[in-house]
């Protein structure tokens, strides 16, 4: 009696390498890609409003500088080099926030595997702006606090009484600057985070 050869199975078996591909995550890291352009749009928005703020600061008031007599004095941002460096990480936390965004709006349309190198550049350089972003603030900070408590040790004193709507920018913007250092960390936590989930997968 002839045996019979059973044919060859035709069930596909799947390999580890197919079964790894076919478990990337896509949709999660595609959400993770529309907060990363959302967050880099509120930097982009309160970087802009934090530049206008300030740059639209400039009062002149009338200073009595002898009986009878006064003067007008202005009060502008570009007159404190602090302002002025605050101004300048503003508008490059700006330019960069519109560049940053659109790489990542391209990025959502590549396939998944080839955003490794690019999300870890995006986590270098929000690092080095929230860095360069929280020394402007500080500096910018600390200037205003002069100008509104002024400081008794070296006998500077306060302008703020007299400068009160040119003051009243300047803390508007240097309020508002916290929300663009906020979005730069935010976005370093979710590329680290991403990346991170890569690694172990």
């Amino acid at each position: 009696m002839a045996s019979v050869t059973p044919p060859h199975s035709t069930i596909p078996v799947k390999s580890p390498e197919s079964e790894y591909k076919g478990d990337t995550g896509t949709g999660e890291v595609k959400n993770h890609g529309l907060v990363d352009v959302a967050l880099r749009a509120m930097l982009f928005i309160t970087s802009l409003i934090g530049i206008i703020v300030m740059c639209s600061s400039k009062q002149t008031k009338l200073i009595p500088v002898a009986p009878g007599l006064v003067i007008p004095m202005a009060a502008k941002f570009s007159q404190s080099p602090a302002f002025i460096y605050f101004v300048l990480a503003l508008s490059v936390s700006c330019l960069y926030s519109v560049i940053t965004c659109v790489l990542s709006v391209l990025l959502l349309l590549k396939p998944i595997g080839s955003s490794t190198g690019l999300l870890f550049h995006f986590l270098v350089l929000d690092a080095i702006l929230l860095a360069i972003m929280a020394s402007a603030t500080g500096a910018a900070g600390a200037v205003a606090y002069i100008g509104f408590k002024g400081n008794s040790h070296t006998r500077w004193n306060e302008v703020c009484n007299v400068f009160d709507s040119f003051c009243g920018h300047i803390a508007g913007s240097v309020s508002l600057s916290l929300l663009p250092s906020v979005s730069l960390l935010l976005l370093i936590w979710l590329s680290g985070f991403v990346l991170l989930k890569k690694i172990v997968r």
